[in-house]
């Protein structure tokens, strides 16, 4: 096979501009530019301004040095108990199942007791 280059044309379209035209001058465009500055400089933020000494930022500090210290993950709540019944039910179950055990949903039947007459 030869290689073949093929000469693709370009063709420039002019593109006109929408909309009306604007004035560098009018005092909506001053006041636009001066808070385009504003931003650009950092004098100027939006939202509301962060408390540094409230209860909240001091939280997510102390959660961020957690981070930190433990290679990024922090875990909230409250810590299971391994010697609990339940975490040994739990262990137990998650045992069975790993070894291929059927465990059969939910409560099991109840026995019930016949009542002689």
């Amino acid at each position: 096979m030869k290689n073949e280059t093929s000469n693709i044309e370009t063709v420039a379209t002019e593109v006109k501009q929408l909309g009306r035209p604007v004035n560098p001058n009018s005092e909506r465009q001053k006041r636009l530019a001066e808070l385009e500055a504003k931003r650009s400089n950092g004098e100027l933020r939006r939202g509301r301004p962060v408390n540094g000494t409230s209860e909240r930022q001091q939280r997510l500090a102390e959660m961020a040095a957690r981070a930190a210290a433990n290679g990024g993950i922090v875990k909230r709540g409250r810590p299971s108990n391994g010697d609990s019944e339940r975490q040994k039910r739990l262990a137990e179950r998650a045992a069975k199942a790993a070894s291929g055990v059927e465990i059969k949903r939910g409560r099991p039947a109840m026995v019930k007791a016949e009542v002689s007459k």
